[in-house]
């Protein structure tokens, strides 16, 4: 049965790619060489990932990009299939194979019409923020984080011991969750402008349980020791300075490796950071100089 599903899986991934044209020439002659995949992952929960990588057999070492969330079903509908695609290219042109999963419960795969009694396999709620379960949102997708190593690393298509988690937002809190427990197979963890509970009700600054938040990040803080970077933006108004400053603490006060960076404001809104092909030359030599710290 799950090979038949499988199946169907990339059955419907190969029609996604027929009407993906995706271009990726090299501008200059000694950039390496790329080429974008949409691909369906079998995995316990099988969901659809865009995957960019350097031409050739490999085994490459792998980047694992998590997206951020919506409690909106209606906008997890509407979730794009490629998400940080000029980021991800960045790190397949530093020779990585970078996998970026579309969530359960977004795109195809939001099915959520309580009047039907249908729902879609959506994990990444807090509850209410008179008492948010913040831990198990976030270890919910580091989990998917793990069986995709695992599959890729089955497939030899990665070397397996040369992972590194990338995470945006609700992705990136996900990312320190799963910092939590040490995956041997992960050498470093880089976030951007994560947290969870930001913008309740759509009101800039407006989060649900900070203290809560704090106390969170502190609990994963106490068992992680992956090299970690957190970058943060000033004009965040889901995770302002104040909020990461208090959450970093609280993470290295715990025992957690984490650099810390709060960039200059970017743009209108700089949660979303990220996603522009602008932000690269800012946060690239960032990333390369940590990145270089961990060989």
């Amino acid at each position: 049965m799950r090979r038949d599903l499988a199946a169907i899986i990339r059955l419907l991934a190969t029609a996604l790619l027929a009407l993906l044209v995706f271009a990726a020439p090299a501008r200059a002659e000694d950039e390496i060489r790329i080429q974008e995949e949409i691909w369906a992952l079998p995995l316990p929960l099988p969901m659809f990932a865009y995957l960019v990588r350097p031409a050739g057999d490999g085994p490459f070492p792998l980047v694992i990009m998590n997206h951020g969330v919506s409690l909106n079903p209606r906008d997890r509908s509407f979730f794009p299939l490629v998400e940080f695609r000029d980021a991800a290219k960045w790190f397949a042109k530093h020779g990585y194979l970078v996998v970026a999963p579309v969530g359960s419960g977004y795109g195809a795969q939001a099915i959520d019409i309580p009047e039907r009694a249908l729902f879609g396999p959506f994990f990444s709620k807090v509850g209410k923020c008179t008492n948010p379960n913040f831990h198990d949102a976030g270890l919910a997708v580091a989990q998917v984080d793990l069986w995709i190593i695992d599959y890729l690393a089955a497939e030899k298509r990665i070397i397996p011991k040369d992972v590194i988690v990338v995470g945006q937002s609700a992705g990136g809190w996900a990312s320190i969750a799963l910092s939590s427990a040490n995956p041997p197979q992960v050498k470093a963890i880089i976030t951007f402008a994560a947290g969870r509970g930001g913008r309740v009700g759509g009101k800039p600054n407006n989060n649900c349980a900070p203290d809560r938040l704090v106390e969170a990040t502190a609990d994963f803080g106490r068992t992680s020791r992956v090299p970690m970077l957190w970058i943060y933006i000033e004009n965040d108004t889901f995770f302002g300075p104040e909020l990461s400053k208090r959450m970093h603490a609280a993470f290295t006060s715990a025992g957690g490796r984490a650099e810390y960076h709060l960039m200059p404001p970017f743009g209108d809104e700089g949660h979303f950071f990220i996603g522009s092909p602008d932000a690269i030359p800012l946060w690239s030599p960032l990333v390369t100089n940590f990145l270089d710290a961990q060989k």
